[in-house]
């Protein structure tokens, strides 16, 4: 696991977690996939002395080599289509879609939940003999994304699991959980990592980027370096993310532009957050405070918070994306324009 922060945590979870699943939460862009895949990992390497504490997986065992292929029979990851792609995993399930037909798999926009048929394919893999004898995991994640049938139909193998099956819940809002589900887990929290390990990370992963333009990066993403990195390949620029606030209260597009439109609404509401905070004498979080704007008022910003929630439910609806962008624009101007 190349997250530096997250290797002391994973010492103590494989002494600690003993329980038959485990719920892996915390801060949505510090690592939780990669924690419970190094965490599944390690309860499958087969070089782990019998009867002594895990250690991390070896990474070059048998059962090492089958899960960097994708391919070990006794591990199943379940992801929303729509991650699938993006984390390197091919589809748990169901994968020809509610169609049931190849071309409907092809020409549908991939789900953002993880769906029933999914679920119950685990029920099934959960009911077979482990094939290389050591154990069996399931990793669920972001088991938020489970909608409510797909949690029920996992609520009874996750109490009474059969055999040697082992759970890894992944997910970065516990609220979002069914309560039945979270009680059935040991939950095991995520910390936010030092600021100075993340901002190291952040610059081996970019190259070029300064420290100072990975510390703007890493302020832009709440502290999140996953979540940077991310922002960053979508087009988020350290040296621009400071007039954004000048930007949008002028109603102009600025260094936002060629944006997807989630990333636009997420930025916004960044923005009316930190706002919030200044009204309330509080430190904003994800801009610097030389950047913003004198405080609008915070009734507005509390009106205008509610509409982009609105929005970010809707957000990957395919919209005219200019006409959308100038709308949010000219409602932004309107809230931040003088007391």
């Amino acid at each position: 696991m190349q997250l530096p922060w997250l290797q002391q945590p994973l010492l103590d979870a494989l002494a600690q977690a003993q329980g038959h699943a485990t719920l892996v939460h915390g801060p949505q862009g510090v690592g939780q996939f990669e924690f419970s895949m190094a965490l599944a990992q390690s309860w499958l390497c087969e070089a782990q002395v019998a009867g002594a504490t895990l250690r991390p997986a070896c990474g070059v065992c048998g059962s090492c080599h089958l899960i960097s292929a994708r391919s070990h029979p006794d591990l199943i990851v379940v992801l929303p289509e729509a991650l699938q792609a993006s984390l390197g995993w091919s589809a748990s399930g169901d994968d020809q879609g509610e169609g049931g037909s190849e071309k409907s798999s092809k020409t549908r926009k991939p789900s953002q939940e993880i769906k029933v048929e999914a679920v119950r394919a685990v029920v099934q893999f959960s009911q077979n003999t482990a094939s290389r004898g050591r154990a069996k995991v399931v990793v669920v994640h972001p088991a938020e994304r489970m909608n409510m049938v797909a949690s029920n139909t996992l609520l009874k193998t996750l109490e009474e699991p059969p055999g040697m099956v082992r759970f890894v819940i992944s997910a970065a809002s516990m609220d979002e959980l069914l309560p039945t589900v979270r009680s059935r887990c040991q939950a095991w929290r995520l910390p936010m990592p030092a600021a100075a390990a993340a901002t190291s990370w952040l610059r081996d992963q970019i190259t070029g980027l300064s420290e100072a333009d990975a510390s703007v990066l890493l302020q832009a993403a709440g502290g999140q370096p996953l979540t940077a990195r991310d922002r960053h390949s979508l087009g988020l620029d350290a040296t621009r993310w400071p007039q954004i606030p000048h930007d949008v209260s002028q109603g102009q597009v600025g260094a936002m532009t060629g944006w997807p439109l989630p990333l636009v609404v997420e930025t916004l509401q960044k923005l009316c957050h930190d706002l919030a905070c200044l009204a309330t004498g509080a430190a904003p979080r994800y801009f610097p405070p030389a950047s913003l704007p004198d405080s609008a008022d915070l009734n507005r910003l509390t009106a205008w918070a509610a509409e982009l929630r609105k929005v970010s439910r809707q957000a990957e609806h395919p919209w005219n994306l200019g006409l959308k962008v100038e709308s949010l624009l000219l409602q932004a101007r309107t809230v931040l324009r003088p007391r």
